[in-house]
């Protein structure tokens, strides 16, 4: 059963992401899995979302926390079984809510079978032309192919040894040397991803969420290249506007239309959403375009800073580069590639992309600060018309955990930076759901693969549920009046008057206020729907938002 055009469910929903590592675990080895999840399920119901995102769980030696894949159409035992794959299925379908897998399509891990055969072939095989096998420069190839850099930290060329034992080819990583580049010009490797889509498509997924979405071609020739200083490491954030010749490259655009084809010929509105770090948002409406994918991450709103002309633009902008190709934009604060935004708020020095924070780092944030702007920040986003993603754990109000012990980090870029970046770690530590219980709920046994800090603790969600004023509940009412008031399929109408550091606008029969500046704002009448702090007799307060009603 198809909704009539514009009303597809996705183009209204909020997709929940699950890190499944840090979700919940079933058999208390102290990492997530599949069953722990299944038993979860029935909160993010009660919470209000409608789709569940979940990041990889295939079969993976783990090097790059399972974005490095050896069988897209396998569970790793870490994880559980396919089995276990459909009782979650089942439950979350029993639930009401939709499954979206994680797709990895830029790179393998160095396990695939397929890679395995490269590197036991010959130069110029054609197993060696799945992915980008180079000779090297210099007088006797010794010097990498070119100067390209990982997104990881380091080289993004790894030299193999040939059978005769003789340094030999490089191949091409743009992310750990454990997760080698695929050549997407060539069939062979296009065909294996259709034949990937299919397997979890029959399976009953209702869509993926691919990864590095905008990599995957590279310019011909495989020029040198040196991003610019201000250059996140995905490829945001370059202010001329140029192209990195490994990311956005327009050869992407094709491979996504037969991707879509092939789902649109699936009963249930199955969809696509691309993980693109693209500026500007008029480019990165491309991947986007009604033959192409349905939704793309807005980064560009995730990275704005908490400045009301800021808001107002990247609110702007979005809406009219999105809906210019008929796609609903999309919201986003938080995921498991950056610092989580109860915390990022409320930086006071520059952080880029991947950076991630830590006890040396500069700027760490003030945590009551960072809670009320969070709060703010995602009570503003939930009433905005489109599509809204949320991250385990913010519904909890949860901030970075900072105080990891060296020790203790996994993630790639603290090893291949020399623990120059602290990376990601602290955005992907289990969830707490019970207080007084061994990891905080995580599990039985109290084993965690991540420590988990004293401040999760109080945090933990049986102490949230149902008191009122809790980060929970907020999220809670939020999303019941959202769907209450069809806001996300609703429009934006900016209201003046309420001065530069304010966001006031309506959408439908909502009116939304956001006070980003320091005075409190007076308040038009009308029944309030939600806050996100209290309301004081001098007006709404400083890093507050607050729906109302119109009388």
């Amino acid at each position: 059963m198809s909704s009539a055009p514009g009303a597809e469910w996705w183009r209204s929903a909020v997709i929940y992401q699950v890190y499944p590592r840090s979700f919940a675990d079933g058999n208390g080895d102290g990492i997530g899995d599949l069953a722990g999840i299944t038993t979860r399920l029935p909160a993010l119901a009660e919470l209000g979302v409608d789709a569940v995102w979940f990041s990889p769980f295939f079969t993976s030696p783990q090097k790059d926390a399972g974005y490095d894949v050896a069988d897209y159409c396998g569970v790793d035992p870490l994880f559980g079984t396919l089995d276990d794959f459909d009782a979650l299925r089942a439950e979350a379908s029993r639930l009401g809510l939709r499954i979206i897998v994680d797709l990895v399509p830029n790179h393998s891990s160095d396990q695939h079978v397929w890679f395995q055969e490269a590197l036991a072939a010959a130069p110029g095989s054609a197993e060696r032309a799945r992915y980008l096998f180079r000779d090297g420069r210099g007088e006797h190839g010794e010097v990498p192919p070119n100067n390209w850099e990982s997104v990881f930290g380091g080289p993004a060329w790894t030299q193999v040894t040939e059978a005769d034992g003789q340094p030999g080819q490089w191949y091409l990583h743009l992310f750990d040397s454990s997760q080698p580049d695929f050549d997407w010009s060539n069939r062979a490797v296009q065909e294996q991803f259709l034949d990937v889509l299919r397997f979890w498509l029959d399976r009953g997924v209702d869509g993926f969420r691919v990864d590095v979405a905008h990599g995957l071609i590279k310019v011909d020739g495989l020029p040198d290249y040196t991003p610019p200083v201000e250059a996140g490491s995905m490829g945001g954030g370059i202010e001329s506007g140029e192209t990195p010749p490994y990311w956005a490259q327009p050869g992407v655009h094709p491979i996504y239309r037969e991707w879509r084809e092939l789902l649109n010929g699936y009963e249930g509105e199955r969809m696509l959403a691309g993980e693109a770090w693209v500026q500007p948002l008029a480019k990165l409406a491309d991947w986007v375009r009604p033959d192409e994918m349905h939704q793309t991450f807005n980064f560009e709103y995730l990275e704005t800073p908490w400045e009301a002309a800021a808001q107002r633009a990247v609110i702007d902008d979005s809406l009219s580069a999105f809906g210019s190709v008929g796609a609903p934009s999309t919201w986003v604060l938080s995921n498991h590639d950056v610092v989580r935004h109860a915390s990022r708020l409320a930086l006071t020095a520059e952080n880029p992309q991947g950076d991630g924070i830590g006890p040396k780092s500069k700027g760490l944030p003030e945590p009551v600060l960072g809670l009320r702007r969070a709060r703010a920040a995602t009570t503003l986003m939930l009433a905005l018309p489109g599509s809204s993603y949320l991250y385990q754990g913010e519904e909890l109000g949860l901030p970075e955990a900072i105080d990891l012990p060296d020790e203790s980090r996994q993630d790639p870029t603290w090893f291949r930076t020399g623990g120059q970046r602290y990376g990601r770690d602290g955005c992907r530590v289990p969830i707490p759901w019970e207080s007084d219980a061994p990891a905080y709920g995580f599990n039985a046994t109290g084993s965690s693969w991540l420590p988990q800090p004293a401040e999760y603790g109080p945090l933990a969600r049986d102490l949230q549920e149902g008191r009122a004023g809790s980060t929970l509940e907020l999220y809670r009412r939020a999303l019941a009046v959202r769907r209450t008031h069809a806001l996300g399929h609703g429009s934006l109408e900016w209201l003046d008057g309420y001065g530069p550091e304010v966001l006031a606008f309506r959408n439908g029969d909502v009116t939304v206020i956001a006070n980003l500046g320091e005075q409190p704002v007076e308040l038009p009448a009308g029944t309030t729907l939600l806050c996100s702090g209290e309301i004081s007799r001098a007006g709404l307060p400083s890093d507050t938002t607050v729906w109302i009603a119109a009388h």
